[in-house]
């Protein structure tokens, strides 16, 4: 498969982990819940994790992989106080300023 776009996520937060069975076919989550959530990796998309904190989302489809980007980092999005969640790799957050003394 020729892979012509791509999207990288990364996972910012203590704890939090993403891996992928060895066929890439599901893509496990470690988001801070109780369980683990498991995403069933559709044919035109291919997902890699090259480091526990980053996943890359390959195909040819644009719109199937940025798709399938935003289905993953709506399993947690970025909080706007600290920061932590799955967020987009070239995304500018901006955090909010906590509560005054």
């Amino acid at each position: 498969m020729e892979a012509k776009f791509f999207c990288f996520l990364e996972i910012i937060g203590v704890g939090y982990k993403a891996s992928t069975n060895p066929q890439g076919s599901i893509l496990y989550l470690k988001l801070g819940f109780s369980h683990e959530i498991q995403l069933r990796v559709t044919s035109a998309v291919r997902v890699f994790c090259f480091k526990p904190n980053l996943i890359c989302c390959i195909g040819i489809d644009h719109q199937k992989v940025t798709q399938f980007a935003a289905s993953i980092k709506s399993c947690k999005p970025p909080e706007v106080y600290k920061g932590k969640g799955i967020q987009y790799r070239n995304e500018i957050l901006h955090k909010k300023q906590g509560k005054k003394k």
